[in-house]
Order: C-alpha cells, then sequence, then structure tokens
C-alpha cells in the first residue's frame, strides 16, 4: 500500500487533483441538471404536440426521472471495472460518455423531422448520460480520497461535494440567462439546443490536461500483488464480505440524497404549495440558500476527520434539525426574514459535505469504488423518484411534510453519528479484503 504517511502535508499535486476533481463535478452536474430547467421546452420539440400542458409536464419529468433510473446502470456495473482497471480510465470514460451524449443532444433532430425516432433516441441518450453521471459521482469522491493524506480526505471529499451545489448555481444561472436572452417560442424552435452544446464543450474541457492526472496511489499499490484469485471479481468480494458496509453506506446516502435533494432541488416548488411569498426575494433566497450549502459543506469537512467523524455527524444532524423546523415556523409567521433563515438552513445542510469521506472509508481499496458506486446509485435512484413525488403529495395535505421528513433524516444523522462515535476507529484506509 501507498508508503506515504497519513500525517504528511498535502502537496501541490493533491490539491490540483481535489481543484480538477471539483470543476469536472460542478460541470457534470450542470450537465445533468440543466434537463430540469428546460424540461418543458425539450419535450415541446421532442414529443408530439400535445393539448394537455399536464402531459407534457409528466413528459418532461419522465425524462429526468429516467436519468435517476438509469444511474445503478452505470454506477454498479460499469463502475467495478475501476477496481478492476483502474480509476483514471472509468474516470476518462465518463466524462467522454457525458460530452457525446450531451453533444448528440444538442444535434437531435425534432419530432416533426423525425418522428418517433426522436422521442427516442433521447431517451436513450437520457439514459446514458445518466450512467455515465452514475459511474462519476462515487468516482470521484474515491478518486481525491486516494490521492490525498488521510487527515485530508475529509475536506477533500468536501470540497467535491460542495462543488455539485456549484454546478446548481450555475444551472440555474444559465436558465435565468438563456430565458431572458430568447423567446419562448425561439427556445421551442432552437434555442433549447444551448445548453446542452455548452455542456458538452464544458465537459470535454478537462480532457485538455488529461495527461497531468495521474492513476490514484491506491489503486497503483493494489494491482502489484494480485494475491487474491477474486481480484477480478469485485461484487463477489463486496457481497460476501462487506454486507455491513453496504446497509450502513446505503443509510448514509439516504441522508445525503435526501438533504440535497429537498433542500437544493425540491424546497421552492413544496414552499410555494402552502405558503405566498415574493417570488423574486424567494427565488433570490433560495439561491442564497445554496452558497451556504456551499459553505456549509466546506466548513463541515475542515472540522470533521476519521477521528471524530461521529461527533460531527449528529451534532450537525441536531443543527439542522433545529433550523429546518425554525425555517417552517417562521413561514407560518409570515417569512419576514427569509434571506437569513435560508442562509442558516443552507449552511447547517453543509454537514452532508463531511458524510462521502465516511462512504469512502467504509470500503476496503480492492472495492471501494464498487460498494460506494453499489450504496450511492441504488440509494439515490429510489429517492430521485419517490421523494419529489411521495413528499409533493404529503406537503398538499400537511405543510409541515417537508421539515418532518428533513428531521426524520436529521434523527437517522444523529444515530449513524452515535455509532461512529462509539466505533474505536474506521478501518484503515489502505486495508484490502481477499
Amino acid at each position: 500500500m501507498p508508503s506515504r504517511s497519513q500525517y504528511a502535508l498535502m502537496s501541490t499535486k493533491d490539491k490540483n487533483i481535489v481543484m480538477f476533481i471539483s470543476f469536472i463535478s460542478a460541470v457534470i452536474f450542470f450537465d445533468f441538471l440543466i434537463y430540469l430547467y428546460i424540461s418543458d421546452i425539450v419535450s415541446a420539440a421532442i414529443f408530439p404536440a400535445n393539448a394537455d400542458p399536464r402531459v407534457a409536464k409528466l413528459q418532461g419529468m419522465g425524462l429526468f426521472v429516467i436519468g435517476y433510473l438509469a444511474r445503478p446502470i452505470g454506477g454498479v456495473l460499469i463502475g467495478r471495472y475501476g477496481d478492476i482497471k483502474g480509476r483514471k480510465p472509468v474516470l476518462l470514460l465518463s466524462i467522454i460518455v457525458t460530452a457525446c451524449s450531451l453533444l448528440a443532444m444538442a444535434f437531435l433532430p425534432t419530432y416533426a423531422q423525425w418522428g418517433i425516432f426522436a422521442p427516442a433516441l433521447f431517451i436513450l441518450l437520457r439514459i446514458i448520460q445518466g450512467m455515465a453521471y452514475g459511474l462519476y459521482v462515487p468516482l470521484s469522491w474515491v478518486f481525491v480520497a486516494e490521492h490525498v493524506p488521510r487527515q485530508y480526505l475529509s475536506v477533500a471529499c468536501s470540497y467535491v461535494t460542495a462543488s455539485f451545489f456549484v454546478g446548481v448555481l450555475f444551472s440555474n444561472a444559465f436558465f435565468m440567462w438563456l430565458s431572458s436572452f430568447m423567446t419562448t417560442a425561439e427556445l421551442t424552435e432552437y434555442g433549447w439546443r444551448l445548453p446542452f452544446l455548452v455542456a458538452a464543450v464544458l465537459s470535454a474541457l478537462p480532457l485538455l490536461v488529461w495527461r497531468m492526472v495521474g492513476e490514484t496511489p491506491f489503486f497503483l499499490a493494489l494491482v502489484k500483488p494480485k494475491a487474491s484469485k477474486n481480484a477480478g471479481k469485485p461484487l463477489t468480494l463486496l457481497f460476501k464480505h462487506c454486507k455491513h458496509s453496504i446497509f450502513i453506506g446505503m443509510v448514509l446516502t439516504l441522508v445525503i440524497s435526501s438533504i440535497s435533494t429537498v433542500i437544493v432541488l425540491l424546497l421552492p416548488d413544496l414552499i410555494e404549495i402552502n405558503f405566498s411569498l415574493d417570488s423574486d426575494l424567494f427565488g433570490f433566497s433560495h439561491s442564497l440558500g445554496i452558497i451556504f450549502i456551499i459553505f456549509g459543506c466546506i466548513f463541515y469537512g475542515m472540522i470533521s476527520n476519521h477521528e471524530n467523524f461521529g461527533k460531527v455527524l449528529a451534532i450537525g444532524s441536531i443543527l439542522l434539525i433545529a433550523q429546518m423546523l425554525a425555517f417552517f415556523y417562521h413561514l407560518q409567521a409570515g417569512g419576514d426574514y427569509i434571506l437569513i433563515m435560508y442562509a442558516i438552513l443552507g449552511f447547517c445542510a453543509g454537514v452532508i459535505g463531511m458524510v462521502p469521506a465516511i462512504l469512502v472509508e467504509l470500503f476496503p481499496t480492492n472495492v471501494r469504488l464498487t460498494g460506494v458506486a453499489f450504496c450511492n446509485n441504488v440509494t439515490q435512484g429510489i429517492t430521485g423518484v419517490l421523494i419529489p413525488f411521495g413528499l409533493g403529495y404529503a406537503t398538499t395535505l400537511v405543510s409541515f411534510s417537508p421539515a418532518l421528513y428533513i428531521a426524520f433524516i436529521g434523527f437517522i444523522g444523529i444515530i449513524m453519528g452515535l455509532y461512529f462515535y462509539n466505533l474505536p476507529e474506521l478501518k484503515k484506509i489502505d486495508h484490502v479484503i481477499v
């Protein structure tokens, strides 16, 4: 295993790797999310004309959900090759597949030109993009974790997690610019292609410095002995030796996916169901909340490490529960201080920035990417489909449903925090199983 001490300082090369992966993460999340903002417009161009706007909305949301459902395919079935062939080759694969699928979307013929083949091809491309996204997300955490000294693992993973939310801000800002620059008719006719074209170009930019990126030291050390006859079967090893880690990993991913989905993506729409606020002020408040999530991710990453994961996670979860409930009580009282309340909520939600570092350390080196990919993508695939519909319906019945759900997730975070607090120590990050 790597001879470098876990207490070594982070080198310039390590910092460059973290920044490189963080840039790709922001772009990849922009690529995956930008469709959500233009789903109605793309649906109008790709699908046959429909007089019922609700059907068009369902078509657009269906394509977004398909991307989530495709994540486990790419993350697990393709990601396992990262434990066999190396992290760098699958990173290259995820970048190339993402860029090519987006470029194909940008130049895809419309329904008026190709008929039923247009939506069929778009669905196929969306599935391919979802597979690449499902492959990249766990790989990004594993890649930085296996490059930096262990004492910097949490902060490195938190930078990557924070960069996903930078992608959210970028997609939001890009859509606002696009909608002000073009009319609805222009967007429907040709403007919807521009986001995919921009996303494809941004996705390909990292390839310009690809020669500067090296394989992770952990994988290089892993491939030398090849002592196990199951070295080429990470799924076999994973389910034979890591059932407990899989369960814990899926619970941790539930915390990440629930907080990010509800607070970052769904909260504005859920609040509008029962509360009336100034749309401009509320839109700015939501963006401010995302900015503070970025700060919160980095903060929690900086104060946590493998020795205090449990304590920080438990305290951070308590603060999140308190602020989420206070946020909704404030809305009920009129929402006069929505800016400051949203900012504090965002910062508290940043506790998810430290969770990927725990997730990475749960699994041995030779099944790490397979394990993280399985936990992350299966859980994200389920929650990405169920939470929007389930919580949306619950909110029509009980206005505090989002707060109650996040309180429930925060309670799970407290339990996980207490669990890790009572562990003597997580296993060394460079251990393997045979």
